[in-house]
Order: structure tokens, then sequence, then C-alpha cells
């Protein structure tokens, strides 16, 4: 398959005063268990649904050097509105060939193989898919398969779509508490076990079974999915997250997608792909 070069997002850089403060002080992490609560994420989302909410739009945006090039010229009600707000209509195109397959967001993409016990690493952490799915039966299906972390920032859009044609077989809501996904958390936290999540089994029609999981992040109280059940549509909107940095995790079986070699390269290489909803990073495999 013809590569492209990537943009890429150094994950072995500093992380700001704050998070570092909250992870690795004594005093941040007793903070922090007051932060972690889900009753804390939903008080501060009912906050950013109020009107006054809007004040801290204007800061928000220059702090993450936000570009609206891309985005619908509208008055937002509140900052979550502003949140997940929406791009203008073909912003966001998806590849015309429907066995190539797409980023479902915008992220920092990395990718891990599954390996033979069912297991994947990050950094110095190691993920099993038992303890991510709390199904032993579906991990085995995703045996030897591979796992995508796409990891969405305040500056990127927060909705996302399906990247195929198919039905929904199933789908599963895990409480959890919320951590940030930023990178330093990775050192002393499996994240992806601990967080709030929420997945679908999809049936698709190019890539066989897919998992598309949806995890909550530090002060992300809502994940917002359109449905849990019935067909879907390649490019149709799955749902979005509301205020904060979250994550969505897909997981492929054997032998049924061929990821972009680069892409892994990267993730080797301590960085993370830069992508947005509809760049191809693959295609069915065969």
């Amino acid at each position: 398959m013809g590569e492209k070069a990537y943009k890429t997002y150094d994950i072995s850089g500093k992380d700001n005063l704050g998070i570092t403060f909250l992870y690795n002080t004594l005093p941040g992490r007793i903070i922090l268990c007051l932060l972690v609560r889900p009753t804390t994420s939903k008080f501060l989302g009912f906050f950013m649904d109020r009107r006054i909410s809007r004040l801290l739009i204007p800061s928000f945006i220059k702090s993450n050097d936000i570009c609206l090039d891309d985005y619908k010229d509208v008055k937002y009600r509140s900052f979550n509105d502003f949140f997940t707000r929406e791009v203008k209509e073909g912003a966001r195109p998806i590849p015309a060939d429907t066995t190539e397959f797409f980023a479902p967001c915008d992220s920092k993409l990395t990718a891990y193989p599954i390996t033979a016990d069912n297991e994947f690493k990050i950094k110095k952490s190691t993920y099993n898919i038992n303890g991510l799915l709390q199904d032993v039966e579906l991990a085995e299906e995703f045996l030897d398969g591979v796992c995508l972390i796409f990891r969405l920032m305040p500056d990127d859009y927060h909705r996302y779509c399906y990247i195929d044609d198919g039905n929904i077989l199933d789908h599963k809501k895990i409480k959890g508490v919320l951590h940030t996904v930023r990178p330093i958390v990775l050192n002393r936290y499996n994240i992806y076990k601990q967080n709030s999540r929420e997945y679908s089994v999809l049936q698709t029609i190019n890539f066989g079974k897919v998992i598309q999981m949806e995890v909550g992040a530090l002060f992300v109280g809502r994940i917002i999915n359109r449905k849990t059940s019935g067909a879907f549509k390649r490019g149709e909107e799955r749902g979005m997250f509301e205020f904060g940095g979250s994550t969505i995790v897909m997981l492929f079986q054997k032998n049924t997608v061929t990821i972009d070699n680069a892409i892994f390269e990267n993730t080797q290489d301590n960085k993370e792909t830069i992508v947005k909803q509809g760049y191809k990073i693959g295609k069915k495999a065969g």
C-alpha cells in the first residue's frame, strides 16, 4: 500500500504543571481522588451546560490555539455547545473507496498488535483485553488482532463516526473513575481499565467484527452515542464527547484490516500520528 507522510505528536514531551502536580505529588493525588469521581464530572458537566459557561469560550480558544475555519459560524448556547461544535459541510470528507479504512475522529493515533495472550502494551503499562471489555469470550475473538487508540485533545473535533456500513450486535457500558488520557498517567494507572467507558460490537461489511469503544476522561461526564442497536452507515455520526479530552479504542480481528506501517513505526518511536476524521489510514485486508 502506498503510504503517505503523517504529522506526528511527541508523547514523550512534558505535561503541564497542573497535570504533573496531580499525578506526581502526594497532595495532588489526594485531590485527584476527589476529581476522578463521576459525581465531580457530572457537576462540572452541569455547569458547562449553563449559559454563563459561554464566558469560558474565548480563553479556551486562545489557550488551545483552536482554529475555527472548519466549523459552522453559529452562536453557542453554552461551553458544551461550543465544545461539541459541528464542522461545515464537506470539511471532513471520507474516501470514496469503501475498502479504505479511515479515522473515525480527529485525534492523535497510536497502533498496537494484540499479542497471543490478548494484551497490548503502552509505554510501561500492559493492558489486557479481557479487563478492558469485561468479556473473556469476546476478547478471545480478537487474538492476534490490532488495537488502535485515538486520543482526542481539547483542540480536536469531538464528534466521531462509523467506519463502514453494518449493524450493532451488542452495546455495553462500564462504570469507572475518570482519569485524564494524557501519556503521563500511563506510568501510574491502567486508565483503559479504570476509566468509565462504553463500547459497541459492530458487524461491518468490509472489516468483519469490530469493537469501537469510547473512553471517558477527567471532567468528561457524558459520552453521547446516538444509538446502541440497529444498522449504521459509513461516515454516519456515531456520537460525541462533552467537555474534556477523550479516547476512542478500536479493536480489529486478525487479518481483517491492514494499517499503514508508518503509524506502527511512529508508535514505536514514541510518537502519535495526527489524523483527522476521514483520513485514510489503512485498507481492507486481502
